[in-house]
């Protein structure tokens, strides 16, 4: 059964129509390349699913039954991370206090309750480690690299029970080494049976890592291709409309 699917999903804001009867599904452990040109609607439609916007028509299904959010806390409730491509990093603080933002442990009883600090350095260092990332928990943002950054944000995604985590531009302004990093936490994520969509203007991110690629044109779906099945040549063709579509 898919995790998760979108059926005719469209988004209108007054005359703007931002997306028009799109539908995929999303099976788990998959990995979804999302691509279009700006203004195509691929941030509306990750809003939609990260549970910011409510679409005008159509449906979205988690595990077989109908998922109706209208704030984004809902969205994590039900399994829906996302990663944003600023991170939304504190960069004073240190990568545990980050992986824990909002969701601190705590000790004690009653008014005496104080931040357990030893615990979230523990926790924040064993999922490091499941993402086989070097980054450490007691090290500040400010002095890491692009790629260690994106370990923080993809780390706080795990602490909850993430079954899709939605990632906008992981790759964005990072050197060539760091991209590998990025591409192997996400190749991480998938191996632990989780879905993944990345949201990339970077073709050869998406065929390295990526099951499948969904192009989106002027709000439409012009594209759900198997990566095997199609080329960078043919998704360019569908970004720009030189291609008007494909089955």
């Amino acid at each position: 059964m898919p995790v998760l699917e979108i059926s005719n999903v469209s988004k209108h804001f007054g005359a703007i129509h931002a997306l028009n009867d799109v539908s995929f599904s999303l099976e788990p452990g998959e990995v979804i390349g999302l691509m279009g040109d700006n203004g195509a609607g691929k941030s509306t439609l990750v809003k939609i699913i990260a549970g910011n916007f409510r679409p005008t028509h159509g449906s979205l299904k988690m595990d077989g039954r109908e998922l109706v959010m209208h704030k984004p806390v809902e969205a994590r409730q039900h399994g829906i991370e996302i990663v944003h491509q600023h991170l939304a990093l504190c960069d004073n603080l240190t990568a545990a206090a980050n992986v824990f933002l909002g969701r601190e442990l705590r000790k004690g009883v009653g008014p005496f309750r104080v931040l357990d600090y030893g615990a979230m350095y523990k926790r924040a260092g064993e999922l490091f480690k499941e993402l086989k990332s070097e980054t450490r928990p007691r090290d500040l943002v400010k002095q890491m690299s692009g790629g260690q950054r994106q370990a923080v944000a993809i780390a706080r995604t795990r602490l909850s029970d993430a079954k899709i985590v939605l990632m906008d531009e992981p790759t964005a302004a990072i050197s060539v080494r760091q991209v590998a990093e990025v591409l192997n936490l996400i190749r991480h994520l998938r191996d632990q049976g989780i879905a993944v969509v990345l949201i990339s203007h970077r073709m050869p991110d998406v065929f390295t890592v990526c099951d499948r690629v969904v192009v989106l044109r002027r709000g439409r779906k012009v594209a759900d291709r198997p990566i095997a099945l199609s080329s960078p040549e043919e998704v360019t063709g569908l970004i720009t409309g030189a291609i008007e579509q494909v089955a």
